[in-house]
């Protein structure tokens, strides 16, 4: 059986818009993510049980449980309580989001640890508030911390944002699902459709590099 490049090169602008609307997906999860990770890595380094527990309970929830099923409860049994259909890409980044900000607060959870207690004495000592400290002193640095896990969230989230493809939304493993129903070539599409996630993948490490390079020379100046 011979690879026919022809049925690639035919079927490559439907898959080439499947991969932008998995990078859109992608882009808009992580998005969401960072702020509800932010919001919840900060909840779980409270001193609050009210706000500390909540979150912990939540992040170990979607970390425990499979994004498949997250996003079969948000489009398939949400509607049932809310009384309508919810949209696919709707409950696509949705779900992601959710999904996102669990693993993402995990990473500032650590990345806040790893600063010195004495930043946050410093902050305080010098008349600043507990707020004004974590957001001009803890959390910069912090942030630098954490950009290369956050890389491979976003690589993560954008492998497993295929999940979505159970729902009917057409990013590219569901593109190359629906080429693959209409020509029946199997392994010319899926070497494709492969070959796309590995350039993308490929393309977010190289940024994600590139920051931290960027981030490293400014901190030596």
């Amino acid at each position: 059986m011979e690879f026919d490049i022809s049925l690639v090169s035919n079927s490559l602008p439907l898959l080439l818009r499947g991969a932008l609307l998995t990078l859109e997906i992608t882009a808009l999860s992580v998005g969401f993510g960072l702020i509800l990770g932010l919001i919840l890595g900060l909840s779980q380094l409270a001193k609050t049980p009210l706000l500390r527990w909540p979150a912990k309970v939540y992040v170990d929830f979607i970390r425990g449980t499979p994004l498949l099923i997250q996003i079969f409860i948000i489009y398939f049994a949400l509607p049932n309580l809310i009384g309508h259909r919810i949209d696919p890409f709707i409950a696509a980044v949705t779900a992601c989001s959710l999904n996102s900000g669990a693993y993402i607060a995990e990473i500032f959870r650590g990345g806040i640890q790893s600063i010195s207690q004495g930043q946050m004495r410093a902050g305080l000592s010098l008349g600043m508030t507990y707020g004004q400290t974590m957001r001009y002193i803890v959390l910069p640095q912090a942030f630098k911390r954490i950009i290369p896990p956050l890389g491979n969230e976003f690589i993560a989230m954008l492998k497993d944002s295929s999940l979505v493809s159970v729902i009917g939304f057409e990013e590219l493993t569901r593109s190359g699902q629906l080429v693959i129903a209409e020509t029946y070539a199997t392994i010319e599409i899926w070497t494709a459709v492969a070959l796309l996630y590995l350039i993308m993948t490929l393309s977010i490490s190289q940024i994600v590099r590139f920051m931290e390079k960027r981030f490293r020379l400014s901190d030596e100046r």
